[in-house]
């Protein structure tokens, strides 16, 4: 069988990159610090914007809109993932930071990512809403708004959604877990 992606140019997907055995690392300060100059690295290169984010322990969902024309998402996520990688495996050496045990390991995320192109608003609106209410879901906040690394606080800031939004864990979302790759 023949693995195929999406493509559209220009287009928006919604991705979902897990680590290697899920191992439970990247919230922490310094894989967090990494991914953020990996990804800012890699937009400067080949530039493309975050729409929406959020970093859990093991894995991470992304929302990217391409440049006009643009379908290449495969190249920008082999250059984030070779970034982390190889800064990670270099700088946790010497660290203290106790995911620092993964540098001896030959593998930090899973060989794919699952990507989903958002067909319209309303498609993007349950992407955003999945994306944010993901530290609920895996019962490591018990609202979005409570861990701190997603672009939940982002919206709030832009008046995009109130703070209290699914609070208590009150949104009622369907069952869609083959929907977003987890």
């Amino acid at each position: 069988m023949r693995y195929r992606r999406a493509r559209a140019k220009g287009g928006t997907y919604f991705f979902t990159v897990v680590t290697f055995a899920r191992r439970k690392f990247l919230a922490a300060a310094l894989p967090l610090s990494i991914l953020r100059e990996a990804f800012a690295r890699t937009m400067a290169d080949r530039p493309f914007e975050v729409d929406a984010w959020v970093i859990m322990p093991d894995h991470m969902h992304f929302i990217w809109t391409l440049p006009e024309g643009d379908l290449d998402f495969s190249t920008r996520w082999r250059l984030i993932k070779a970034r982390f990688t190889n800064s990670f495996r270099e700088r946790a050496s010497v660290s203290q930071d106790p995911s620092r045990a993964l540098k001896s390991e030959w593998q930090v995320w899973q060989r794919r990512y699952w990507e989903h192109q958002v067909r319209d608003e309303a498609d993007f609106i349950r992407c955003v809403e999945y994306i944010h209410y993901n530290p609920v879901k895996h019962g490591v906040a018990k609202a979005p708004v409570e861990w701190p690394h997603s672009s939940f606080h982002k919206f709030v800031k832009e008046g995009k959604v109130h703070p209290s939004w699914a609070k208590g864990g009150l949104m009622e979302m369907e069952d869609d877990t083959d929907d977003y790759g987890e």
